[in-house]
């Protein structure tokens, strides 16, 4: 998901008195209709004796906010949920789901069933948030039930704290006919919706009376897009053609065609190279073509229009079905609020390693500066300098983890001048060109479902630890103002943490990534730059996606449709 992705930002309220707020966006996967309604919460009395719980509302039951609510302790925070759909679904799945290797309801989780196990009540609303009110504190939803039920649809809910993860949506790149003629893979409905169109495809090709060039165009499916969600795709759908459709459609089986387009040089150009190119040579043996350095450039209910990187030209192929995977975008809501809070000019929410929203007590480099510059100078010396650099590092992790990588022993070789030559004093547009370098040769997390996981979990011991951070941090100083932050961000580890058995809970662990190829044969990209490719990394994918699952029924399912599908085949009526 590149998402999001996803993240999270602290708000103050214009009050002495207000609260502040902490947001997280999700990116690993989401609109604008303004409603508005006095807050109640206000002129809500008291028990005698019970102080007043805060009000967290978490937007969105994707990886994000699923983690966060499974691991939260709500004795002290009174929990409301909002989201248009009321299951968690395992996303990595979605493309087993598009060919009924595994049926839909084997990978989502009632959003009920989760929340009804934890020890108090969490209230959970079917409804989409189309506005986030940053000044008045209060999010606007309208309910996506029925409207010919009885009641309103529409109504606010103020908060203490709101968690965004409403993750990300299709990005179409304002390419037209995108959104009228292609399908997209980031929803459940959008898998059911392409398995109801790959059989469409097929029954149209048999009618009687089409002449051959139709029966081909109806059976030519397009993935645009060679990332993991296309590349798993595009080997699902060949594996359901040729073991389950051409024995039912026999009289077109020579007819059908798969094509991956791809913008860049390969596909599955974010793996290892070694992938990249197993799942090139896989897909050329099973007859699924591949063209990359193409751009699209405009998409009609009969054609794809392309221009061709290397030399401009322009070239056009038919299709029966196109599926869109691309990347992701900011969801209309998002942009709503990043307008309000003066981001509107950024295309994804900008936040800090605390997963809190810029904006806000943001400590740029110039208050650091200042905050090491003890007598006034104007320059920071090295002994000045070391007084703050474990501060400093703790802050921008990204500067320890780049004097490792460039194995570089002190921090102070940052600021070497130009000719390699140590300096004795650096001034604040050196200190400013140094801390720029890291930045521009780190690289942020990817927007997938393991970091919006490990994003929600971190969050979750933020709110579980808050009252006893409070009187006893455990973050680094802080540059604006004085004491130290309540809790050490959120940070991808340096190689050799990462090597440790443990990492701490602030860190993200990255645990790898698979690519399934179809033919009972995967890649995988493994934790210490390890690579597996074949058939036994097939039967690893079955093992950790099984595992992963987030309840026992929703294991057994997953297993029991991988079986039947070895047993019987896949099912291949449309409903």
């Amino acid at each position: 998901m590149r998402i999001f992705s996803y993240l999270t930002r602290a708000l103050h309220g214009h009050h002495p008195s207000s609260y502040a707020k902490l947001l997280l966006v999700c990116s690993i996967s989401s609109g604008g209709l303004v409603a508005h309604a006095e807050s109640q919460s206000d002129k809500e009395t008291l028990n005698q004796g019970e102080p007043k719980k805060k009000r967290v509302v978490v937007l969105g039951t994707g990886w994000a906010g699923t983690s966060f609510l499974k691991d939260l302790d709500i004795s002290s925070y009174d929990v409301q949920v909002v989201s248009p759909r009321n299951y968690f679904a395992f996303t990595p799945l979605l493309p087993s789901v598009t060919c009924g290797t595994v049926e839909a309801r084997s990978i989502v989780e009632p959003v009920r069933n989760i929340i009804k196990k934890k020890n108090g009540q969490i209230l959970f609303w079917e409804a989409e948030c189309l506005k986030i009110n940053a000044e008045k504190r209060q999010v606007c939803c309208l309910s996506n039930v029925d409207d010919n039920l009885a009641g309103r649809n529409d109504f606010c809910l103020h908060y203490d704290y709101l968690v965004i993860a409403v993750g990300a949506q299709v990005n179409t790149f304002n390419i037209p006919g995108v959104l009228e003629y292609c399908h997209f893979l980031k929803e459940l409905e959008d898998a059911r919706k392409i398995r109801r169109t790959v059989i469409d495809c097929f029954e149209k090709a048999v009618l009687p009376g089409l002449n051959e060039e139709e029966r081909r165009t109806n059976l030519h499916f397009v993935i645009v897009g060679g990332g993991p969600t296309g590349i798993e795709f595009a080997a699902e759908l060949h594996d359901y053609i040729h073991e389950d459709l051409v024995n039912l459609y026999p009289g077109v089986k020579d007819l059908v065609k798969i094509t991956v387009i791809q913008s860049g040089d390969h596909i599955l150009n974010t793996f290892d190279e070694r992938i990249s190119s197993f799942a090139e040579q896989k897909f050329q043996r099973d007859g699924i073509e591949v063209l990359t350095g193409c751009r699209v450039v405009r998409v009609s209910d009969k054609l794809i229009h392309m221009k061709l990187k290397s030399t401009a030209e322009d070239m056009s192929i038919s299709h029966g079905m196109v599926v869109w995977s691309t990347g992701v975008g900011t969801r209309p809501v998002v942009k709503d609020f990043m307008e309000q809070i003066g981001q509107g000019s950024r295309l994804v929410l900008a936040t800090d390693e605390w997963l809190q929203v810029k904006g806000c007590e943001n400590e740029d480099i110039s208050t650091i500066f200042k905050a090491a510059d003890k007598d006034n100078s104007g320059t920071l010396t090295v002994d000045e300098l070391r007084e703050v650099i474990e501060d400093i590092l703790i802050r921008y992790p990204q500067m320890d983890l780049y004097l490792k990588s460039n194995h570089l022993f002190d921090v102070t070789d940052l600021f070497r001048d130009s000719d390699g030559n140590e300096r004795e004093e650096v001034d604040i547009e050196g200190f400013k060109l140094a801390l720029a370098h890291v930045d521009s040769q780190m690289k942020s997390l990817p927007a997938t479902a393991q970091v919006a996981a490990q994003q929600g979990t971190y969050l979750s011991r933020c709110f579980n630890h808050m009252e006893q951070c409070k009187s006893n941090p455990e973050g680094p100083l802080r540059f604006r103002g004085s004491g130290r932050h309540q809790f050490r961000p959120f940070r991808r580890p340096s190689n050799d943490e990462a090597r440790e058995s443990a990492v701490r809970e602030n860190m993200y662990k990255h645990f790898g990534q698979f690519a399934p190829l179809g033919g009972e044969q995967a890649a995988a990209e493994l934790p210490g730059d390890w690579v597996s490719l074949g058939r036994s990394t097939q039967w690893l994918w079955y093992s950790v996606y099984a595992s992963k699952q987030v309840s026992w029924r929703t294991r057994i399912l997953v297993v029991s449709d991988w079986t039947r599908r070895k047993v019987f085949g896949r099912d291949s009526s449309r409903i």
